[in-house]
């Protein structure tokens, strides 16, 4: 037999579907989408060792990541390095048993760490080619602690490709370990289309569909809510925030803060693919109060529903919304800037940029991603569109 498939190696992958691991369904549209050009297998976490086969034909070896996964495990924390170890030898046992009838033709690794280093121990046993796609976490996190930068910058020079999920951080990466980087958008598949028109007149309907971390700026949010005055929140149908994390309870808080004070906001947790898309089709606006950005996956999402935005102007944001008729971009990233740019945005119907948002849609489509790539590593015959764009960096 020759060497025909595609190895997924990644450390986020859907394992409840309850949606609270959002990276993860975008990398299970991603392997949906190459199965059906390509034959394709995937190395992802699991509570122990296992191997399972999806209804569309795609292998999943589990590796094991009990407790915690490896996201919430920190190098800097002597306690959690037996975990770390533990999982690092589960998966570097899983990707070598992935290709253990030697098809597997290329990996592709989710992120730069540790799968990028899983894929290399496969280079080296077998001689399959591997490629790295990087998240901020990988340059931004990683990429800062002195022994991990070594090692992810030989993972990178190791790689035939090396894609990014953000336009910034493809100049980062690249500047990191001096090789060139394309972007490659992370986004995933709806399961809904919007039915209910955009509101073309107050009041509208506002959503923030993510985690509720530092990060994501929720806290930012919600004191930008409490200091909305009245007029605006006369221009507010309600206000759904939904997500989970380790800011629960001080969300849960300032949100009941709220609706004491009479503010029409709701409050829920993760939501699955199905009640994501559904809470997106349902909303007028998208809220993106994030500290720290590249590219959400919550974006591309917005764009396929056509809802615009108000950002903070962190990451690739304000370049996105600098194209015009998207969003609202914040003046600075603070909760008072944040509600100047909500009251921006409520001035104006959110249908304006609908051909816009469409056009932006299109550059985040899952199945365009895939082929794409799979076009870079050879696997299939290109197309005349791709989804993958060259940014500059070293050689």
């Amino acid at each position: 037999m020759s060497r025909d498939s595609l190895l997924l190696v990644s450390t986020s992958y859907p394992q409840t579907g309850d949606g609270s691991e959002a990276a993860g369904a975008f990398v299970a549209d991603f392997a949906q989408a190459a199965s059906r050009l390509v034959p394709v297998r995937v190395v992802a976490p699991g509570a122990s060792e296992s191997v399972e086969q999806t209804l569309s034909g795609i292998r999943v070896y589990r590796f094991a990541s009990p407790g915690r996964p490896l996201s919430l495990l920190s190098p800097k924390n002597v306690a959690d390095w037996p975990a770390i170890g533990l999982t690092l030898a589960s998966l570097r046992r899983q990707v070598l048993a992935a290709d253990h009838d030697d098809r597997v033709a290329h990996t592709l690794a989710l992120w730069v760490l540790p799968s990028g280093w899983a894929a290399r121990s496969l280079a080296r046993r077998s001689g399959v080619p591997y490629s790295v796609w990087a998240l901020g976490s990988d340059i931004w996190t990683l990429g800062r602690i002195p022994g991990l930068r070594s090692m992810l910058r030989g993972v990178i020079r190791g790689a035939s490709h090396r894609f990014a999920d953000g336009l910034q951080l493809c100049g980062e990466a690249a500047a990191l370990s001096g090789r060139v980087f394309e972007f490659l958008p992370s986004s995933r598949q709806l399961s809904f289309t919007r039915t209910r028109p955009l509101a073309d007149k107050p009041p509208y309907r506002l959503l923030f569909l993510g985690r509720w971390h530092p990060n994501k700026g929720v806290d930012l949010l919600l004191e930008a809510l409490c200091s909305l005055p009245d007029a605006t929140w006369s221009r507010i149908a309600g206000v759904h925030i939904a997500g989970g994390g380790p800011m629960e309870d001080l969300v849960k808080e300032r949100v009941a803060n709220l609706q004491e004070a009479g503010r029409a906001v709701r409050l829920a947790g993760f939501l699955d693919n199905a009640a994501a898309s559904e809470a997106l089709a349902d909303a007028d606006f998208l809220l993106l109060p994030s500290r720290i950005e590249s590219i959400p996956v919550v974006f591309s999402d917005a764009m396929k529903m056509g809802l615009p935005v108000v950002a903070m102007p962190v990451g690739d944001l304000p370049a996105l919304l600098a194209e015009g008729g998207v969003g609202t971009l914040a003046g600075a990233v603070s909760a008072a800037a944040f509600a100047s740019a909500i009251i921006a945005a409520l001035g104006a119907p959110p249908s304006g940029g609908a051909m816009r948002m469409q056009d932006m849609a299109r550059r985040f489509d899952p199945a365009s991603c895939a082929a794409s790539v799979l076009a870079r590593l050879g696997m299939v015959m290109p197309t005349a569109s791709s989804a993958v764009e060259s940014k500059g960096g070293r050689t």
